[in-house]
């Protein structure tokens, strides 16, 4: 009964921990979902439309890369806030532009999906550490700067009950504070628009898409880069608004975690954020507790977890919900499969 006790009274605390901590933990989980999200996003536009992108996180490596480069090579030459806009918009157009190599591979070429997906990953590792031993490394320059948060006023950010929610979505850079924008005018446009409804046609149904006139290759194309430019604003933000530098492999899985955020919300666009949300709460745990450890034998406990079982939390977690989310999440119909017009062979 002692036992039972004080594993009641433990989870008793950490609850109140955690409701404490909470105010504190909610910037640092935006943050930390933003890139997931953003790369979610790309997977459930590209799925919806019936094409498999598991891609995402070498195009994330990619555009952050180039999104580093620009800022870095032209952050003397014409500003600090210049040269950060410009490399975000180099992100995002790189992202495009892979988009439309794997739309090639995937729509017209009709090449594997999971094989195309896996030569951008590795392609993405080599290219990158590559060019950057080639040329940040040696350059001896400065790095590229860090996109500056906004603050919410005092006033607002004191609010009982609403302050820590707009600090959350609010004390961020401009691309963390987007992401929710995006989901909400993807939700509505996936399920109240003619663009959403050409979509889930073409990744439910294809043919009878093509049979009422619906351009199935051109609808995949645009869902596929569109997905992809979103992917690399991931990127861009890993650069230039989250770190201010580039590391080889700096995206440490997170377009895997992003294909699990997708499939644990049932590919939506809020769901999939929500998804992000999850994952980035289990990070931000690892955070809040080496900075703010609890007192008494809940602190001691917590202290005496070694920092790599908090650091592979998302990853674990990555691991039980696609172990037990997958058969209850039911992707597109034709999702993964190569549309064939009648008539082409």
């Amino acid at each position: 009964m002692d036992a039972i006790g004080t594993f009641l009274r433990l989870i008793w605390e950490l609850a109140v921990y955690l409701v404490v901590v909470l105010p504190d933990m909610l910037p640092i989980i935006l943050g930390l979902a933003t890139p997931l999200a953003l790369g979610a996003l790309c997977g459930v536009i590209g799925e919806r439309s019936g094409v498999v992108n598991i891609g995402i996180e070498g195009i994330m490596l990619i555009a952050a890369f180039f999104a580093y480069l620009t800022g870095f090579a032209l952050h003397n030459v014409i500003g600090s806030g210049p040269s950060l806009v410009l490399g975000i918009a180099v992100a995002i157009l790189v992202g495009a532009l892979l988009g439309l190599v794997h739309a090639w591979l995937t729509v017209s070429v009709r090449a594997d999906q999971i094989i195309a997906g896996t030569m951008m990953n590795i392609a993405a590792f080599g290219v990158t550490g590559y060019l950057n031993r080639l040329i940040i490394t040696p350059s001896g320059l400065g790095g590229a700067g860090v996109i500056a948060p906004f603050h919410l006023p005092t006033a607002l950010a004191n609010l009982p009950f609403v302050g820590p929610i707009l600090v959350m979505f609010f004390n961020q850079g401009p691309i963390a504070m987007s992401v929710v924008f995006i989901v909400i005018g993807l939700q509505i446009a996936l399920f109240r628009t003619k663009w959403g409804l050409r979509t889930r046609a073409v990744g439910e149904h294809p043919k009878a898409a093509d049979t009422v006139g619906i351009d199935v290759y051109r609808q995949r194309y645009q869902n596929v880069i569109f997905g992809c430019a979103l992917a690399g604003l991931a990127g861009a933000f890993l650069t230039l608004e989250s770190t201010g530098s580039f590391q080889n492999g700096m995206t440490g899985g997170r377009g895997f975690i992003a294909l699990a955020a997708m499939i644990f919300g049932r590919y939506t666009p809020i769901g999939a954020f929500g998804g992000a949300l999850l994952f980035g709460t289990a990070t931000a745990l690892g955070v809040v507790v080496n900075v703010r450890i609890p007192e008494g034998d809940l602190g001691t406990i917590l202290k005496s977890i070694p920092s790599f079982w908090y650091a592979a939390l998302p990853y674990l977690m990555t691991i039980v919900i696609l172990a037990g989310v997958v058969g209850r999440s039911t992707p597109p119909a034709a999702d993964g499969v190569p549309y064939v017009k009648e008539g082409k062979g």
